[in-house]
């Protein structure tokens, strides 16, 4: 990662801690930066907001809005597909407990 890169992304999570990173807080969950990429900034919800129903609402109204605003550069924030490895030993741990799911 260059430095550039290294600049961006602090300024990412440093957008993140404060405006946003509180609100996922108070309703148990929070969220990972999976990569920012040509001015877009892929992240994955966890806790509580993995796989939460308003999780596309949540992106466009907080966290797209939070950092197009505070981190120049930035055009976008997408959440992105997949898994996150929390919910996947969530999953196997409710597995386990009940072998018979």
């Amino acid at each position: 990662m260059g430095t550039e890169e290294r600049k961006i992304t602090s300024e990412v999570e440093a957008v993140l801690d404060k405006y946003v990173r509180p609100y996922l807080a108070s309703h148990g969950g929070d969220l990972q930066v999976a990569g920012v990429e040509g001015g877009v900034v892929f992240f994955r919800l966890t806790g509580r907001c993995a796989g939460c129903a308003a999780a596309d609402q949540t992106s466009e109204e907080l966290i797209n809005t939070e950092l197009t605003k505070h981190v120049p550069g930035i055009k976008k924030a997408v959440l992105a597909n997949g898994i996150s490895q929390e919910m996947l030993e969530q999953t196997l741990a409710l597995l386990r407990e009940h072998p018979s799911f």
